[in-house]
């Protein structure tokens, strides 16, 4: 195999090894290969090898890169994993097929707006700071109820909870309590895990896992530059 399909597969074997574990089916875990800072002449081998779903954390990084390699290779499906500005809230409807870091009242409100305008329903994650850390972005745990009921209200599609556990500790408590939450208020998805702690993640139940340097290898120290793609691209918010 090619070195991407090799990677792969790989990947696709230890998400079956852990859902093994903890008596699922692989089938009950979504890969998210996680392109993000990636251009398109690597991103496409991955396709090629048979990954249709990945993530992307920027809007305007995404818009760059996925139109072109969507009409070169059929249907992906395209979430973002990556905090959402409110003012990007129209463009993330148009271009993306799950959003998971619905995070506070003022973006539950600008989705809404955007999907009654495209007459498009985008599933969402609602994004929990489930490590309480000042720097992380998420919905405070005691916000959670109260951000659930609005984005219901707003008639927002919600897939589950989303939630990153802080860095260099034991991700195992996190990742239950994630699933926990989830159970409590209903909600069927859990999108938590990523290269180092996947495995971990699907044994608590993690029902989407975002893979980024297993599949890709390391990320880009600098800008990347997109070529002919992305012609005047620059890291959002500048």
């Amino acid at each position: 195999m090619t070195e991407p399909a090799s990677l792969l597969a790989d990947v696709q074997d230890r998400i079956a090894r852990a859902a093994g574990i903890a008596g699922r089916k692989a089938g009950e875990v979504t890969l998210i290969a996680v392109s993000k800072t990636h251009p398109a002449e690597r991103i496409a081998p991955l396709i090629a090898a048979g990954q249709r779903v990945f993530g992307e954390n920027r809007v305007q990084e995404a818009e760059a890169k996925w139109p072109a390699l969507r009409e070169a290779h059929g249907p992906i499906a395209l979430h973002l994993v990556g905090q959402l500005q409110s003012n990007k809230a129209e463009d993330a409807v148009t271009l993306f097929d799950c959003i998971h870091s619905l995070d506070r009242p003022s973006l539950v409100t600008a989705l809404a707006r955007a999907m009654d305008k495209a007459g498009r329903q985008v599933p969402c994650f609602v994004q929990v700071n489930v490590g309480e850390e000042e720097q992380k972005g998420g919905c405070a745990l005691a916000d959670l109820p109260a951000l659930l009921t609005q984005a219901r209200d707003a008639q927002i599609p919600l897939a589950g909870l989303m939630g990153v556990p802080p860095l260099g500790v034991e991700p195992t408590p996190y990742f239950a309590l994630l699933d926990k939450l989830a159970a409590d208020h209903g909600l069927a998805g859990r999108s938590m895990g990523m290269s180092d702690d996947f495995e971990t993640a699907i044994q608590l139940g993690a029902t989407h896992v975002r893979v980024g340097s297993a599949l890709f290898g390391a990320r880009a120290a600098a800008t990347p530059k997109w070529g002919t793609l992305t012609k005047g691209w620059k890291p959002e918010g500048m």
